[in-house]
């Protein structure tokens, strides 16, 4: 049930980036084992979009649901930075796409 609820959200917060993503990983943890200690509940993900270098985000939480929510959606502002930075800025060719003379 956790898998699915995670898969769910993780496919909600990155749907815009689909067809540029290779594989997106996603590593649950607690780091208080047993002991309940404030936000010990971590979430890293890491997003490969293709031809590109993998991108990670993490998040601390006191909840499992929040801190892979928290992750999708850190994880989804560098992509939205990364892809950004790489296409076209303000509808013009980047100067970065012309060849050397």
């Amino acid at each position: 049930a956790l898998e699915a609820r995670v898969q769910a959200a993780v496919e909600a917060a990155l749907r815009r980036f689909s067809g540029r993503l290779t594989r997106v990983e996603v590593h649950l943890g607690d780091q208080s084992a047993a002991r309940s200690r404030g936000a010990d509940k971590r979430c890293a993900m890491e997003a490969r979009p293709a031809g590109r270098q993998p991108v990670a985000a993490t998040h601390q939480a006191r909840t499992l649901e929040e801190a892979y929510e928290g992750a999708a959606k850190k994880l989804r502002a560098l992509l939205d930075t990364d892809f950004g930075r790489a296409d076209d800025a303000k509808g013009a060719r980047s100067i970065r796409h012309d060849p050397l003379p």
